[in-house]
């Protein structure tokens, strides 16, 4: 993508009002939160104290609308104390540059270190360096910033007590991911109706996995609606995709594809009605045709072989979500089965989780890791921008550095994008309340109560845009200059150049120092490639030896390979915006790759449906081909980081000798699928394998390198000979 083109879609994308529900209620508690610590501010207080207010409050309630799975009233609190930390330690070295300037660069780098632990973890920790920035010019001695410190974590205080107080749709995150999950499957099923082969996106069944870690008191106080319905998720998805494959499942034409048809519309129906009750907490009523549709007759039933064992597995799995969507309330709920891997999905306590950040951030702590490398631009940008504020001839110059700090992001397309929606946002807003300011004249009590109103639009807008959310917020600042006697024809104008400067500052830190995504799709492509060889290995071992312990590794594998797969999506998704030419795998190749290696993960899907239980005969032939998969795509990732073209030699053998063998014949299910892997492994060598003039090529320029290198130690000797 050239950077022309780059910089439009940076544009569209910042501009873009995206599609979200409006809570309206949850900002309106976090905006009484502000107007709960501005109001006794104004009144008992000088409006400094006010400005220290407000800006706790707004910071701890917009942390709480970050996307994570921890209770709100920890995160609030979290924020507000790092807030305040921030500011009192800002104070101590405020005095001289030689020491403000390094406790804000270590500040800022922490800040960017912490998105090792997740996004909500690295928002947060912006919001503590732009704190250090705003407040260090209001006290005046340290027992003020003591005040200043403790009003800011005031404000954190105040959030988490509106919300342990007041709280709207407890669990509601946890019910939406998992209700998401359940109807994604429902929508994966109507699909499989028109295109057997249709794609699944395991993002939802991530998510939903993840949301439903829970810390040990959480656990105790969860709904019992929210413990299984997750599993069965999982558990339907293999099952409807082997029912409509016309390989392993339904014939592709006549009678059974017309049953095939009815069962995934009712399990579509099923599904939705499941997500509803479990969104709205709300029992929800399934069609007596979907109810009928899901009887299988003994006797006059079309399906046969695999199909029917699929179709009855999955009335079976049906019969379990009827349960949820019938007793879906929540004094109704249902008992449902204690998920195989509870144990794994226990969510650490905020003090048992400081192992797990050191070892997260220990883990980014290299010069490829692009986290480490938005760190190292987030403390090089703080510290300039505020060196350049000092010498500009203007007042609050500390929006430069704090611009940059709020819009930097560790990749480029998000950084860029929010660098031109804040400055669409900001003279939008400077523009609103400008006029407003303008019209009403000077009073501090109105002007609070529009920095209230503008903080609630901005929480409410926050889902649907940066750009529109930060034009409340520019107006939330605007009152509040407006509130502490600030003159708005010197503030106004000052704010929207400085921020066009910290925006500028921004882009230009990530073009000097960039974290492209786009030379490292061969090695997340690679990990994602011996993920699934792991993962269809596993499924094969499970036939070989149907025991529990290969149940346990079959599940591990399928969490790792969805890991691999998301880490090559959103890698993938980076590149394609980033103006950068690609460097080893070409745009074509990865598209074609990476569908290669999705028809080889859905292939080892369908056997995954059909796994025999542990009493089941085993199919001693599958562990030779699971040897093959594992040893053949492990070294395929090693050829693909090294820009060769895979091998898939031991897999060829083991498929001829398992069709040579008299007991092959006795899962087709299997055999089918391995054909189906086989074919998919074809298509990924073809879509990554060299042309023979560009291996004669890169054997040219080979040789040459190692005749440049041999001729610069030849003469090398020679000098060191002769000089001797």
């Amino acid at each position: 993508m050239t950077w022309l083109r780059a910089l439009r879609e940076v544009v569209r994308s910042g501009l873009t009002i995206e599609e979200a529900r409006l809570e309206p209620l949850l900002a309106l508690r976090t905006a009484v939160g502000v107007a709960l610590v501005i109001g006794p501010a104004l009144w008992l207080a000088p409006p400094a104290y006010a400005a220290s207010a407000a800006l706790g409050a707004y910071s701890a309630g917009a942390a709480t609308f970050q996307r994570t799975w921890r209770p709100r009233k920890v995160i609030a609190l979290g924020a507000g104390v790092g807030l305040a930390l921030g500011t009192f330690l800002g104070y101590l070295a405020a005095g001289r540059l030689a020491t403000f300037l390094p406790l804000l660069a270590i500040w800022a780098f922490a800040a960017g270190m912490a998105w090792a632990v997740g996004s909500t973890a690295g928002i947060v920790a912006a919001t503590t360096v732009g704190s250090m920035l705003v407040t260090v010019t209001l006290p005046t001695s340290i027992g003020r910033a003591l005040e200043h410190a403790g009003i800011i974590a005031l404000g954190g205080v105040a959030q988490a007590l509106l919300i342990l107080l007041f709280p709207i749709r407890r669990w509601g995150a946890h019910r939406d991911a998992l209700a998401d999950a359940l109807a994604a499957v429902a929508d994966y099923a109507r699909r499989l109706r028109h295109d057997p082969t249709a794609p699944f996106d395991p993002e939802p069944l991530m998510t939903a996995r993840d949301a439903a870690a829970v810390t040990p008191s959480q656990a105790r106080t969860r709904p019992s609606v929210l413990h299984g319905p997750r599993g069965l998720a999982e558990r339907i998805r293999p099952v409807v995709a082997a029912l409509a494959d016309p390989g392993v499942g339904a014939p592709p034409e006549g009678p059974g594809r017309d049953r095939a048809r009815e069962l995934l519309d009712a399990a579509a129906e099923v599904l939705d009605a499941a997500a509803r009750s479990i969104r709205r907490g709300t029992p929800a009523e399934v069609s007596p045709g979907s109810t009928d549709a899901l009887c299988v007759d003994e006797e006059h039933e079309v399906l046969e072989g695999p199909a029917r064992q699929a179709a009855e597995r999955l009335v079976e799995l049906l019969g379990e979500a009827l349960e949820i969507a019938r007793c879906g309330t929540p004094g109704r709920t249902p008992a449902p089965p204690v998920p195989e891997d509870a144990q794994v999905l226990v969510r650490p306590t905020m003090f048992r989780l400081v192992p797990v950040v050191v070892r997260a951030v220990r883990r980014e702590l290299r010069r490829d890791s692009p986290v480490f490398r938005h760190a190292v631009r987030l403390a090089a940008v703080a510290t300039l921008g505020y060196l350049i504020a000092a010498r500009l001839p203007v007042g609050h110059g500390y929006w430069v550095p704090i611009t940059s700090v709020m819009v930097m992001r560790p990749d480029f397309h998000q950084t860029y994008a929010r660098a031109v929606a804040r400055l669409a946002g900001t003279l939008a807003g400077v523009a609103l309340a400008t006029g407003m300011v303008r019209a009403l004249g000077p009073d501090a009590q109105v002007f609070g109560l529009l920095a209230v109103v503008s903080a609630g639009l901005s929480f409410m807008l926050n889902r649907t845009g940066y750009a529109y959310s930060q034009c409340f917020t520019a107006a939330y600042v605007v009152f509040l200059l407006g509130m502490g006697g600030q003159a708005w024809e010197q503030t106004v104008p000052e704010r929207v150049v400085l921020t066009l400067l910290g925006g500028a500052l921004a882009m230009l830190a990530y073009v000097v120092f960039p974290a492209w995504e786009t030379p490292r799709l061969p090695g997340r492509l690679a990990d994602w490639l011996a993920a699934e060889g792991r993962y269809a290995a596993a499924v094969l071992r499970s036939y070989a030896e149907p025991t529990r312990e290969h149940h346990a590794d079959l599940r591990r594998a399928l969490l790792a390979s969805r890991e691999a797969r998301a880490a090559w999506q959103e890698a993938y998704d980076r590149a394609r915006q980033e103006p950068v030419r690609p460097r080893g795998l070409t745009s074509r190749e990865a598209e074609e790759a990476q569908e290669a290696i999705k028809g080889f993960d859905r292939a080892a899907m369908l056997m995954e449906s059909h796994v025999p239980r542990a009493d089941s005969r085993p199919v001693p032939e599958a562990e030779r081909l699971a040897e093959a998969l594992e040893a053949d795509t492990a070294q395929a990732a090693v050829d693909v980081r090294e820009h060769r073209n895979p091998d898939w030699a031991r897999v060829e053998e083991a498929l001829h000798a398992w069709e040579g063998a008299a007991a092959g014949d006795g899962s087709p299910v299997v055999r089918r699928g391995a054909a189906m892997q086989k074919r998919a492994l074809e298509a990924l060598a073809t879509a990554v394998s060299r042309t023979p003039l560009e291996r004669d090529v890169g054997s040219a320029r080979e040789e040459q390198r190692v005749r440049a290198a041999a001729a610069t130690e030849g003469d090398g000797s020679g000098s060191a000979h002769r000089g001797g």
